[in-house]
């Protein structure tokens, strides 16, 4: 594509919105900014923009200005917004910024770096991490970007050079990114979430299974989610692309799953009825919680998948340390382990986080978005000793534990103020017993009382160090 003087709308600033107009400003793209706020730092950023000779329209997001022929969105703006029912009257395309990172990669020549895509509802970024660990191992030149934070935009169009990028996707991003078309890519899981942008869990899946169209080499699914195998099926992928399973069960062939302990392969072996190859043990993945190992075989197989020597899985696992509130133990105290968890935001999160300990006091709470609480409560039940609520919304999940596990103590913090951790905190204690799990997982968003989950966890490690130093 000719980019000097064609005239593009970006919808939206922020950390997508900003390379994006920057990055077709330096194509000599005639750049005009919308964004639906007018705040202070919306006026910081747009002054940035000016001064590079980028136009913007703040506090107007609906207007499709006149002339505009593509707009490039942030991935948040809702695809039902009248900016782009103007776009699509006036016969102009939408992408998103990983749309517009796929159209420029290469384009200076050299040879573009693949990219193997993870998307799911929970566990893309950890699976991203743990995949650029791996594929540094191997000694390949790499980096982990995309929804992790780090620009694609800025990366493919950088001096760096990569044999391989490890891209993680939302379903924000995939749902604007129609011809991207991975080397491979996985749906690590799918559970009911944003479905107030999506419109339906059949929009939100559909998004997610974009990931898989076009696939060169794998499609990697859950076994544990039919689901994801589903996406599979349904995806119009290259000639000869694969269909790899992963599970925590002993692996099929064409899967990767556990055995005694061990990771194994049974998808990329010459002899996949007869062979398997080891790839590391249990204890190399840190937290070796169920849905931690899941991440791990899922990045595994993408490895793999790009022809990632078995050596190189092991120590990429033995090198990774997850991001900060993740499962990440905090302390011990009085013999009761205190792990945070703030990052299990809705309730397939925080399951995947239960089910890792056998008794557990829960500290959980803050906004639902929406979200029922019957079916986590009931999977869970046996392994609670005790529960403390904190949060707007903490009366949904009471309810829940009312009806399904009436016999489990409820501390019932009515007070939503941050103060709130610490009393949770010293609430737990009280309530564990020696060997027992103090689990911040709190299946709720922290908006209502924190500025976002990791202020949330946070607050928990500080008050668990409190509880430490008073012991």
């Amino acid at each position: 594509m000719t980019w000097a003087g064609k005239n593009v709308t970006v919808a939206g600033l922020g950390v997508s919105g900003i390379p994006a107009a920057r990055v077709l400003h330096g194509l000599g793209a005639v750049v005009t900014v919308v964004n639906e706020g007018d705040d202070e730092r919306s006026r910081t950023q747009a002054a940035e923009l000016e001064a590079l000779g980028v136009t913007v329209r703040l506090g107007d997001g609906d207007t499709l200005p006149e002339g505009t022929e593509l707009v490039v969105t942030t991935p948040g703006w809702k695809p039902g917004k009248p900016l782009f029912a103007a776009a699509a009257a006036a016969g102009v395309e939408v992408w998103g910024d990983v749309e517009l990172a796929w159209r420029l990669r290469g384009r200076d020549g050299r040879e573009a770096a693949p990219w193997l895509a993870v998307t799911g509802t929970n566990g893309k970024t950890t699976t991203v991490r743990m995949l650029a660990s791996i594929l540094e191992a191997a000694g390949l030149r790499t980096a982990a970007v995309g929804n992790i934070g780090v620009s694609l935009l800025d990366v493919v169009t950088g001096d760096q050079t990569y044999d391989v990028l490890a891209v993680e996707l939302s379903s924000y991003q995939l749902h604007w990114a129609p011809s991207l078309r991975a080397h491979s890519a996985t749906v690590l899981n799918l559970a009911p979430d944003h479905l107030d942008w999506h419109g339906s869990m059949e929009a939100y899946a559909a998004d997610k299974g974009r990931i898989y169209e076009g696939n060169q080499v794998a499609c990697v699914y859950n076994v544990a989610d039919k689901a994801t195998e589903d996406l599979v099926r349904e995806a119009d992928v290259e000639e000869g692309c694969r269909a790899i399973g992963f599970t925590l069960n002993a692996p099929a062939p064409s899967q990767l799953g556990v055995v005694d302990g061990i990771l194994v392969d049974r998808a990329f072996v010459p002899d996949r009825q007869k062979q398997a190859q080891e790839l590391a043990e249990i204890s190399d993945v840190q937290p070796p919680a169920p849905h931690n190992i899941a991440n791990a075989l899922a990045a595994a197989a993408l490895a793999r998948a790009y022809g990632v020597p078995a050596t190189a899985v092991r120590d990429g696992l033995r090198a990774f340390r997850p991001d900060a509130h993740r499962i990440e133990h905090v302390a011990d105290v009085a013999e009761v382990a205190y792990v945070d968890d703030s990052k299990a935001t809705n309730t397939h999160a925080a399951e995947a986080s239960l089910a890792a300990y056998e008794s557990i006091v829960w500290i959980a709470g803050g906004l639902a978005k929406g979200a029922t609480f019957d079916e986590l409560v009931t999977k869970s039940a046996k392994r609670l000793r005790a529960v403390v609520l904190i949060g707007a919304d903490r009366a949904l999940i009471r309810e829940a534990l009312a009806r399904h596990a009436p016999e489990v103590p409820v501390v019932d913090l009515d007070r939503t103020d941050t103060g709130a951790m610490s009393e949770a905190v010293r609430q737990a204690a009280r309530l564990a017993e020696p060997g027992d799990t103090v689990l911040m997982a709190p299946a709720c968003a922290s908006m209502d009382m924190f500025t976002n989950y990791n202020k949330r966890g946070d607050a928990f490690a500080d008050a668990v160090r409190e509880l430490g130093a008073s012991a």
